[in-house]
C-alpha cells in the first residue's frame, strides 16, 4: 500500500470517527435486586448490544471517548459496579500559573493521535470537551512551604474526574450536571462548643486570611490519585474565630443538599446530606485546608464550590465539598461512608498502604495521566508532618 493511499484511508477513518463521536451518551440508573445501578448508554436500542465492562475499582468513565465512537454501530451499555450496600465513593516554590499555561490542560486528549489536525478539530466541534464553567481569578496567591513538589495533574483530570454523588455517581457526571449549581449567596455556619458562634458569608470567608496556593497530593480510597494546586488557607484560621471551648474535641462538617438543584442525588445510594468529621487536633493542623479555589481560580461546581475542606493525608472522601455547616462537638461525629459501611470505611481513613480495603489492596495507586501504578506513601507522603497525631494508636484498628 502506498503512503498516499494509507494517508487517505487514515483520514477517511478519522472522519468516520469524528461523525460517530457526535452520538450522545446518556446517564441512567436501573433497579437490580433492589439496588440502583448507574450506567452509561448510547446508540440505537435496536442495534446489536455491546456491553463494556471494566476492572474494579475503575468506572465506566474510562470509556467516555469509546462509547460515542461505537454508538453508530451498536447499542452500547457500560454499567458501574456496586458495593455491598452502595456505590464506591467518593482521590513547589512557584505557583501553578508559572508552571504550565492553563490552555494546555483544558483541551481533551484525543485518541486519534497522529491524525491530521483538521479532523481533530472537527471531532472537537462535534463532541466538545467537558469543561468547568468560567471561574473567577483569585488574584495573587501566596506561596506555601506546605506545597508538595509533585507535578500538578491536568486541569481536565481535576475538573472532569470527580466523586460528587449529589451530582451523579459516574466520574464525569458532576462536571455536566453541576453546571447550573447556584453558589451565591452562600453562608457557612460555625457553632457548637464555641464561645462565639458565627455565620460567615462567602465574602467573609475569602477575606478571613491571606489566600495561598498549596499543591497537595490527593489519594482516593478507590486506588487512584491526582495532584492539585488548591487555593485557600488553614482551617484553623476559621476555627480560631469562634473560640472553641474546652468541651470541643471533634469537628462535624456538613455539605449543602437540595434535591431541586441535585436531582441525581436520589440515586446516590448513600445518606445525604453528606457529613464528615475530624478530631479537633486534626482540624487545627496547618495542613488541613479550607479551600476556595484551584489553578488560581475559584472552585468549579463539580470540585466543591464555593468552599470545601482538603485533608491531604486522608483518603479523598474525608475532604467534604460545598460546606454549609461546621459544628464543634464533644464526641466523635458520624461520617457518611462509615454510616454506609463501617467495615470498609473507618472514621480516621488515613492513607495507609499497610491497611487494605476489604476488597482491594491499598499498597499502590494509579495517578491520573500515568500508565504505571506507583507505591502509595504512608499518610500520602505527609508522615513527617502528621504521624505524631496518631502516636501509640493501632492504625489497623483505627483505620
Amino acid at each position: 500500500m502506498s503512503n498516499k493511499l494509507f494517508r487517505t484511508l487514515l483520514c477517511a477513518w478519522a472522519l468516520i470517527a469524528c461523525l460517530s463521536a457526535a452520538a450522545p451518551t446518556n446517564y441512567k440508573t436501573a433497579k437490580v435486586l433492589g439496588l440502583n445501578i448507574a450506567y452509561r448508554e448510547a446508540g440505537d436500542p435496536s442495534s446489536p448490544k455491546l456491553v463494556l465492562l471494566h476492572g474494579f475499582p475503575a468506572s465506566s468513565h474510562q470509556y467516555r471517548d469509546l462509547i460515542p465512537a461505537l454508538a453508530s454501530r451498536f447499542h452500547v451499555i457500560a454499567p458501574d459496579y456496586r458495593g455491598e450496600k452502595m456505590l464506591i465513593k467518593k482521590s513547589l516554590e512557584i505557583s501553578y500559573s508559572e508552571v504550565t499555561p492553563k490552555s494546555l490542560y483544558v483541551n481533551r486528549r484525543s485518541f486519534l493521535a497522529g491524525v491530521p489536525a483538521a479532523f481533530l478539530g472537527a471531532r472537537e466541534l462535534l463532541s466538545p470537551s467537558a469543561q468547568a464553567l468560567a471561574s473567577e481569578k483569585l488574584g495573587n496567591l501566596g506561596k506555601s512551604s506546605l506545597s508538595a513538589s509533585d507535578k500538578p495533574s491536568s486541569y481536565k483530570d481535576v475538573t472532569t474526574y470527580n466523586n460528587f454523588y449529589e451530582f451523579g455517581t459516574s466520574k464525569d457526571q458532576p462536571a455536566q450536571l453541576a453546571k447550573n449549581f447556584k453558589t451565591s449567596p452562600w453562608v457557612v455556619s460555625v457553632d457548637g462548643e464555641v464561645a462565639k458562634p458565627r455565620k460567615f458569608s462567602m465574602e467573609e470567608v475569602l477575606k478571613l486570611a491571606p489566600l495561598e496556593e498549596r499543591i497537595y497530593r490527593h489519594r482516593c480510597v478507590e486506588g487512584w490519585s491526582i495532584v492539585v494546586p488548591w487555593a485557600g488557607y488553614s482551617l484553623s484560621a476559621l476555627l480560631k474565630q469562634v473560640e472553641p471551648t474546652s468541651k470541643a474535641k471533634f469537628v462535624y462538617f456538613e455539605s449543602y443538599y437540595d434535591l431541586k438543584q441535585m436531582p441525581e442525588a436520589k440515586h446516590a445510594g448513600i445518606p445525604l446530606p453528606y457529613v464528615e468529621g475530624l478530631r479537633l487536633d486534626e482540624a487545627m493542623h496547618p495542613l488541613a485546608l479550607l479551600c476556595v479555589g484551584l489553578y488560581g481560580e475559584s472552585l468549579p461546581p463539580q470540585d466543591g464550590a464555593p468552599v470545601r475542606l482538603v485533608v491531604p493525608w486522608k483518603y479523598g472522601f474525608k475532604s467534604i465539598k460545598s460546606l454549609v455547616k461546621i459544628k464543634l462537638v464533644s464526641s466523635q461525629p458520624q461520617n457518611t461512608w462509615n454510616v454506609s459501611n463501617a467495615r470498609e470505611y473507618g472514621f480516621y481513613s488515613n492513607v495507609n498502604p499497610q491497611v487494605d480495603h476489604p476488597r482491594w489492596s491499598q499498597s499502590s495507586e494509579r495517578r491520573l495521566g500515568e500508565l504505571r501504578r506507583r507505591p502509595t506513601l504512608m499518610f500520602d507522603g505527609y508522615a513527617d508532618q502528621v504521624a505524631h497525631l496518631y502516636a501509640g494508636m493501632d492504625l489497623k484498628k483505627n483505620f
